[in-house]
């Protein structure tokens, strides 16, 4: 890509043998590309990326809509949470570990084992006996998730050179997209109509169809052998795995399984905070480190990085709390609230895919820039609609949401995956998604305080936005007056979500201004 598309800085020639960039001005010299062999065929490539992707995104909302009939038959009422965050843990901490091996041994090999893992804990929880079994087996389809997620975003970027790299990012987003929509649908007949075991045995033909695909078509280019043999970090992978493991069941269960000030809420943040310093001391010592510092000193990385997790952040407002205000509020129901929020997968994927217009022209951090301020605004808007008001009201909010995020989102993970060479892509693609996915743990953490604390504010002892929303699931048992109060409750419990989520989006478009440089130092690919 030339100086004229806004995001290159200088031209210099990077300078190790075999490089096929060049690096840009911020002094990040451009790692050797791997050279020769065949390069791969892309259609089959591509269509094993997007099943793989189908893999990952449809798992959590076609289970979703399964789940009372999951309880009906294996009971565990009080723990089917789990079902979410044992996944959830899985494929966050494995992350990083995923990417520092794709990047040491390939993407192909990391990719197989992952789709492996994710058929045969699809195979178990099909099998499962008790909602221990399930929640444990939900684990193993986690590892593979994690592998999934990572892997397949890397290799769209291997397989793509920049100018060409949003058109398999915006096939990616559609995945996303088409799985938001369908998922409920797919999830809730096969539970209606066969059984809930085949939610998990439909992705064994599906996760077939990739593996063939990418046993046969994958061609990885030839890498020059290193020196010495590569040395896996055993004990920072363990280490980050702990700590992550820790952190994210604190955030998911603190205040539902236990109050935020309890024993167990402390002990894990503790626990916590003293394995990220012993993930650090491990690390700097490490001669392969799982997470390299370089991925916290280069500012693009960094900055990237923050700002996806500012992302993870305020998504939690629309997918999580919006199709509780939508029924709770609005009197919709499920599908119709499903609707609402479906619209915004519907831009999400439009606008990403026409958003290289834009940052051809004036660059990567601009265009996000601008994403982010548009989609701060529309979450600003969100508590000024009426009470009760009608249903296109925030459905066109989530339009305009979903176009704004496009425009930001996509730009960063092509710029800043661009900014890498072969060697560190994988890893630095696995940090954002990393980044991304502990910013949504922590946002629904603080946005449930949030909630419950305006609930309690209005409601008194009886301020639990689940209590609220399964009483209002029932309004003959109240009557006219009370329902319309605790309509008013969730109403205003949002509206403060909102506002959090358009503080994250400010605290976004800060790191964008302050942290990430004005032009991001992709390596030139078109040679």
């Amino acid at each position: 890509m030339g100086s004229g598309g806004g995001s290159t800085g200088g031209s210099g020639k990077a300078g190790s043998p075999g490089s096929t960039g060049k690096a840009g001005t911020e002094g990040i010299p451009a790692t050797t590309e791997p050279t020769g062999g065949a390069p791969p065929r892309r259609g089959p490539v591509v269509a094993a990326l997007m099943l793989g992707m189908a893999l990952a995104a449809l798992d959590g909302t076609v289970v979703s809509t399964a789940v009372p009939q999951i309880v009906g038959e294996l009971g565990g009422f009080s723990v089917f949470s789990w079902l979410f965050s044992g996944y959830l843990l899985a494929v966050t901490v494995t992350l990083p570990v995923y990417g520092k091996l794709s990047d040491t041994f390939g993407r192909k090999p990391v990719l197989v084992c992952g789709i492996l893992l994710f058929l045969l804990g699809s195979l178990l929880c099909a099998a499962a006996w008790n909602m221990a079994a399930l929640i444990a087996f939900r684990v193993v389809q986690g590892l593979g998730g994690g592998a999934l997620q990572g892997t397949v975003q890397t290799i769209a970027a291997d397989l793509y050179p920049l100018k060409e790299r949003p058109r398999i990012q915006a096939r990616l987003s559609t995945v996303w997209a088409l799985s938001a929509v369908a998922g409920p649908a797919i999830g809730g007949l096969l539970a209606s109509y066969a059984d809930w075991r085949w939610i998990f045995l439909i992705n064994l033909p599906v996760g077939a169809v990739a593996l063939w695909l990418v046993v046969r078509h994958l061609r990885e280019p030839a890498r020059t052998r290193p020196a010495a043999r590569p040395r896996i970090d055993w004990p920072g992978a363990l280490a980050v795995f702990a700590a992550g493991t820790l952190l994210l069941t604190a955030l998911v269960q603190g205040g539902i399984a236990w109050p935020w000030l309890s024993a167990p809420s402390l002990g894990l943040l503790g626990g916590a905070a003293v394995l990220v310093a012993v993930v650090v001391v491990i690390e700097r010592r490490a001669t392969e480190p799982v997470i390299p510092g370089w991925v916290w000193r280069r500012r693009t990385i960094a900055a990237v990085n923050l700002a996806l997790g500012a992302l993870g952040l305020l998504m939690v407002a629309p997918t999580v709390f919006l199709p509780t205000y939508a029924q709770s509020v609005l009197g919709l129901g499920p599908i119709a609230a499903g609707f609402v929020l479906s619209v915004m997968t519907l831009s999400w994927p439009v606008s990403a895919a026409l958003s290289n217009r834009l940052y051809t022209r004036i660059g990567f951090r601009q265009t996000a820039i601008i994403g982010i301020s548009l989609a701060g605004l529309v979450l600003a808007v969100f508590p000024l609609l009426p009470y009760p008001g009608a249903p296109w009201q925030p459905a066109l909010l989530m339009l305009l949401l979903g176009g704004a995020l496009g425009l930001f989102q996509l730009p960063l993970i092509v710029g800043v995956q661009s900014t890498v060479g072969w060697a560190e892509r994988g890893t630095t693609t696995a940090s954002v998604l990393f980044c991304r996915q502990v910013g949504q743990s922590i946002g629904a953490a603080l946005f449930g305080a949030v909630a419950n604390g305006v609930l309690a504010a209005r409601l008194g002892s009886a301020g639990d936005l689940d209590r609220v929303s399964h009483a209002l699931a029932d309004p003959a048992s109240m009557t006219a007056a009370a329902a319309d109060h605790l309509r008013r409750a969730v109403d205003a419990a949002v509206d403060y979500v909102y506002v959090g989520a358009a503080a994250a989006a400010a605290l976004s478009l800060l790191v964008l201004l302050f942290v990430a440089p004005r032009r991001f130092p992709v390596l030139d690919d078109s040679d």
